[in-house]
This record gives structure tokens, C-alpha cells and sequence, in this order.
């Protein structure tokens, strides 16, 4: 089983958090300190972003009521309620390009930053809804991978989930209706082992050339 960290020393690598992440089912019901939470997003945060821009946001759900909302539009999956949080990461385009100026580096002052910031917003203006919505769900997935790391690193078991209404999580949780959620997370100390790995090798995955 899982079992929570606090310090430093106690995080794994990324290699060790990959050997032992599991998708987890069953959770302990104890909450997860908030310091920790803000860690595990902390670092999440820290995923690559073309232009920086940052898009993926996240509710944390840890009220019970809100929960069973949310498991019933994830068809009823119980580890929605088993675990003591749900983490649901949705990409917000338009907040993140009608805020680009938080996220241009500090580096780039003056007239520099006022030209990446119209730049990026240039660019997205050529983008389609449809297209622009897509840009900001495939960057928040790379942030998601992180999130699943980083919850194993620190201790945590996690459940990513594909399989909800995304139209009744935005209405529970007054997303923004063009918003995308890449996943559901449950997060918490399992309850029970989970299947070991099962992989392809590498040959069957990759070419060199």
C-alpha cells in the first residue's frame, strides 16, 4: 500500500514513481494534508507549456455531497467516492490568453513582453474554437502525466478516468462551458495493491532510425 510523505528524502524519482504507480480503486479514508495537495500541484505546474501559457486549472473536491454528484456522472465509478479527493484538471483557453501577461517571463520587460504577450494572442486569434479548445486539452494531458508522477512520488495513489459526462462535471463544479477536462483523478492511499505492470517492450513500441 501507499503510504504518505512529507519530506524531501522520502520522494521517489521519477523512474521509481513510474515502476509503482498503479490505477487504484479502493483508498484509505483519510484526508490528504492540504500542504501536500499544494505540493503535488506545485510541481505538477511545472510541465512544459509552448509559450508558456500554462492552461490546465484543477478543483480539488474533497466534499462528500460533491463527490456523489461527480461519481454519477463518471457512470458511477466507486473510486470517485472511495477516494478523499477528486482532482479535476479541465484547460481554460480563454482565461489563459485574456491573462497571457501573468505568464510572460519576468525577463521580458517593457516593450519585449508587450510583444509576446500580442504575439501569442495574434496567433490564437487564427485558431478556430474547436482548434484552440484542442491546443489547451493536449497540453494540459502533458501536465497530467506529471500530476499522476508526482501524486506516486509523494506517496499517493491515483485513478485517472476518461469515462464521465463532461457537460454535467462543468455544470456540478461552474466550469466554463468552453472548457475541456482531460481526466478525473481520484488521489489517496490505497486500499488495496492494483495489478502489477503489464507493458509492451520496447522493440514493440519503438523504431530507431
Amino acid at each position: 500500500m501507499s503510504t504518505t510523505t512529507s519530506t524531501n528524502s522520502d520522494v521517489l524519482t521519477v523512474t521509481a514513481a513510474a515502476e509503482a504507480r498503479r490505477s487504484i480503486r479502493k483508498y484509505e479514508p483519510t484526508p490528504i494534508p492540504r500542504a501536500h495537495l499544494n505540493e503535488i500541484l506545485r510541481v505538477t505546474g511545472l510541465a512544459p507549456s509552448p509559450w508558456n501559457l500554462q492552461p490546465w486549472r484543477f478543483v480539488i473536491v474533497e466534499d462528500a455531497a460533491t463527490k456523489a454528484k461527480l461519481q454519477e456522472a463518471a457512470y458511477g465509478q466507486g473510486q470517485v467516492g472511495a477516494a478523499p479527493a477528486v482532482i479535476v484538471m479541465y484547460s481554460d483557453m480563454t482565461d489563459a490568453i485574456a491573462t497571457v501577461e501573468e505568464t510572460i517571463h519576468p525577463g521580458m520587460r517593457g516593450a519585449q513582453g508587450e510583444k509576446a504577450a500580442a504575439d501569442i494572442r495574434a496567433t490564437f486569434a487564427g485558431f478556430s474554437d474547436s482548434d484552440r479548445s484542442a491546443w489547451g486539452n493536449a497540453e494540459s494531458n502533458i501536465a497530467l502525466g506529471y500530476l499522476l508522477l508526482t501524486a506516486q512520488a509523494h506517496g499517493y495513489s491515483t485513478s485517472p478516468m476518461l469515462g464521465f459526462m463532461p457537460d454535467k462535471v462543468k455544470e456540478i463544479l461552474d466550469l466554463p462551458a468552453d472548457s475541456r477536462i482531460p481526466a478525473l483523478v481520484a488521489i489517496g492511499v490505497a486500499a488495496e495493491e492494483g495489478f502489477p505492470h503489464h507493458r509492451h517492450t520496447v522493440e514493440r513500441i519503438a523504431r530507431f532510425v
